[in-house]
C-alpha cells in the first residue's frame, strides 16, 4: 500500500478534527457575543433583576469563551500530532 495516499479512515479522522476546530471557533465567538452584546456594560445602580441578568449572561459568556478556546487549542494540538506521526510513518 502506498503510504503517500491518505486512507479513507485517515480522511475521516482529519474531517473530525477539522470539525472540532470549527466547533471551538464557533463556541468561542458565541461566548464573545454573550459577553459583549448580551451582557454588555453593566447598568449603574441597576435593580437586582438586571444585576442578576447581567451576572448570568456574563457567566455564560465567560464559560463559552473558555471552553471554545480550550476546544480549539486541543484540536489544534491533536491535528499537529497527527501530522507529525504521519510524516514519521512516511519517512520509514
Amino acid at each position: 500500500m502506498d503510504h503517500m495516499k491518505p486512507t479513507k479512515s485517515g480522511s475521516y479522522f482529519h474531517q473530525i478534527v477539522n470539525a472540532v476546530l470549527l466547533a471551538g471557533v464557533i463556541i468561542f465567538f458565541i461566548g464573545a457575543y454573550y459577553c459583549v452584546i448580551k451582557a454588555g456594560i453593566p447598568y449603574q445602580d441597576a435593580p437586582p433583576e438586571l444585576q442578576l441578568q447581567y451576572a448570568v449572561n456574563m457567566g455564560i459568556g465567560e464559560a463559552l469563551v473558555k471552553n471554545g478556546f480550550l476546544i480549539f487549542v486541543g484540536a489544534g494540538i491533536v491535528r499537529l500530532l497527527i501530522r507529525l506521526v504521519l510524516k514519521k510513518r512516511q519517512r520509514k
